[in-house]
C-alpha cells in the first residue's frame, strides 16, 4: 500500500481510474525537464505512505500527451484530485503545504479500510458537499449544522422548537440514492419532507405547504442503528442542492437532534471514461 504508480501510456491512465472505484485517485502530472517536478517527487512518494488507502499515480506528459491535454494540464506539476471518474479539484506547482492540504481535504470518508460503501456502486457524498454554501434554519448555537456532516463527537441540535431546515450545496450535480442518519432514537427525527434544486433555502411555512419531492417517516430503530433510507432514486437524478425539512422527532420533545447525517449517491461524472478510449484510439483512425 502506499506506492506512487508510475503511468507510461495513455492506456494505463485509464485502467487505473477504470479500477480505483470510490477510492481517493492523486494524479501528479510531471515532466522529466521540469525542476520544480523533481523537487517535490520526494514529497509526492511520502504522502503516498501517509494515505495509503489512496491512490497516488505519477503521468509523465511527454508519454501521455493524450492525456495531459484531455485533463487539461498546461502547468507542471499538475496535481489532479479524482475520486469515481470525477475532477475533485487541483494544484499546481512546488508547494508541498498546498498538496498535502488537498489531500486531507478530498481524502476522509470513503478511504478508510473499513469503510465500504453501504450501497453498492454508490458513495458517501461528503467529499462533495460545499459546507461554506450550506445553511440550517433554527440550528443551536452551539450544536450548529457542520457538526453532524461528520462522525465526529459533535452533534447538530435544534434552537427555539424542534423543526429544523438544512439546506445542503453540492460542489458539481450530484444523483442521491439514499440517506443514513444517525440520532438519538427519543430525539431524533420522525416526518421529514425532501426538496431538491430551491433557489434559495425555503422557510418554515414555505416547507409545510409546498409539494416536496418525497416525504419519509423514519422509526427510531432507523435513527439508533444508522439504517440506510432509499430514497425514490428517479426522482433524484440531478441534484446541485438538497433541502431537509424536518416536521418534528419521535417523541413530541422540543428539541431535535441529528449525530450524524450521510448522504450516499454518486456524482455525474465530469471525466467520461469513454472520451479516454476514444482519446486513446484516435490516431491512425479513418473517419
Amino acid at each position: 500500500m502506499g506506492a506512487v504508480r508510475v503511468i507510461n501510456d495513455d492506456g494505463q491512465f485509464y485502467s487505473e481510474m477504470a479500477s480505483a472505484g470510490t477510492k481517493l485517485v492523486v494524479v501528479d502530472f510531471t515532466a522529466t525537464w521540469c525542476g520544480p517536478c523533481q523537487r517535490i517527487a520526494p514529497v509526492f512518494e511520502q504522502l503516498s505512505g501517509k494515505y495509503p488507502n489512496a491512490i497516488f499515480l505519477k503521468v509523465d506528459v511527454d508519454k501521455c500527451e493524450e492525456t495531459a491535454a484531455a485533463q487539461g494540464v498546461s502547468a507542471m506539476p499538475t496535481f489532479i484530485f479524482y475520486r469515481n471518474h470525477t475532477k475533485l479539484g487541483l494544484c499546481q506547482g512546488d508547494d508541498p503545504v498546498g498538496l498535502e492540504s488537498k489531500i486531507q481535504q478530498f481524502y476522509g470518508v470513503g478511504d478508510s479500510e473499513e469503510s465500504e460503501s453501504p450501497v453498492s456502486g454508490h458513495m458517501d457524498l461528503s467529499t462533495f458537499i460545499t459546507k461554506s454554501q450550506c445553511e440550517c434554519l433554527n440550528e443551536s448555537d452551539e450544536h450548529n449544522f457542520v457538526q453532524c456532516l461528520t462522525s465526529d463527537d459533535g452533534y447538530l441540535e435544534s434552537d427555539c422548537d424542534e423543526q429544523l431546515i438544512l439546506s445542503i450545496a453540492f460542489s458539481q450535480t450530484v444523483k442521491i440514492h439514499s440517506l443514513k442518519i444517525k440520532a438519538p432514537k427519543d430525539k431524533g427525527p420522525k416526518n421529514i419532507k425532501l426538496y431538491i434544486n430551491q433557489p434559495r433555502t425555503i422557510d418554515f411555512d414555505m416547507a409545510d405547504s409546498n409539494t416536496s419531492i418525497q416525504q419519509l417517516t423514519l422509526s427510531s430503530k432507523d435513527l439508533e442503528e444508522g439504517n440506510v433510507i432509499p430514497l425514490r432514486f428517479v426522482k433524484f437524478q440531478n441534484v446541485q442542492n438538497l433541502q431537509i425539512f424536518v416536521k418534528d422527532n419521535q417523541n413530541g420533545s422540543e428539541t431535535t437532534r441529528i449525530d450524524h447525517l450521510i448522504i450516499i449517491g454518486s456524482p455525474i461524472s465530469t471525466t467520461n471514461m469513454d472520451d479516454f478510449k476514444r482519446v486513446i484510439g484516435r490516431i491512425g483512425e479513418s473517419h
